[in-house]
């Protein structure tokens, strides 16, 4: 079984400790505590990892965040990996800061990412897991409020959050998604 874990994110370390950039953190946080590593490949930074018979790809798109479909399209033709066995995690306004939600299918729900992939794919019908980053900001800044760095009290948790997410995405891998539902699922 065939695995790809495409974690949204814009590159550069102007980005690197904001909201919109949770996917990027959860791969690394992963990356760190199992021992692999990103190298910079075609549109992407590439780690591949084997767990429990499973081979598990992950990758960073380069394309910044609005463009993530081309780099998650090329990679899942180049591993030939089946829609449902994509899985992308991205930041969500809609959910309490740190809820944790996994779905098997859905709608892009304003999320430019998503948008991006959802046309490349020509479809809605892979999983996303979905961080939320909460919406505690003004009408109309919500562009500031996901690029900026998580606030000093969110910094204090965030690693508990992001260690739940990696659970989420290896439970994925191993067990599937409707488990990874039933017992992740907030």
């Amino acid at each position: 079984m065939k695995y790809l874990i495409a974690g949204l994110g814009n590159i550069g370390p102007e980005y690197a400790f904001t909201r919109h950039n949770v996917g990027f953190m959860v791969l690394d946080r992963l990356a760190a505590q199992h021992d692999f590593k990103f190298t910079f490949e075609k549109l992407a930074f590439v780690a591949e990892w084997k767990h429990k018979g499973r081979q598990i790809y992950f990758v960073k798109p380069t394309t910044f965040m609005n463009l993530s479909g081309k780099a998650i399209r090329y990679y899942m033709d180049q591993f030939k990996i089946q829609e449902e066995n994509l899985l992308v995690i991205l930041d969500e306004l809609q959910l309490p800061y740190g809820t944790l939600r996994i779905k098997p299918k859905g709608s892009h729900g304003g999320h430019n990412g998503l948008k991006n992939i959802e046309e490349l794919l020509a479809s809605t019908n892979y999983p996303r897991l979905r961080f939320g980053i909460g919406n505690n900001f003004p009408r109309g800044r919500q562009v500031d409020y996901v690029l900026k760095p998580f606030s000093n009290e969110e910094m204090k948790e965030l690693p508990i959050f992001l260690d739940n997410a990696g659970d989420m995405v290896l439970s994925f891998c191993t067990l599937g998604i409707q488990t990874t539902m039933n017992n992740y699922n907030q």
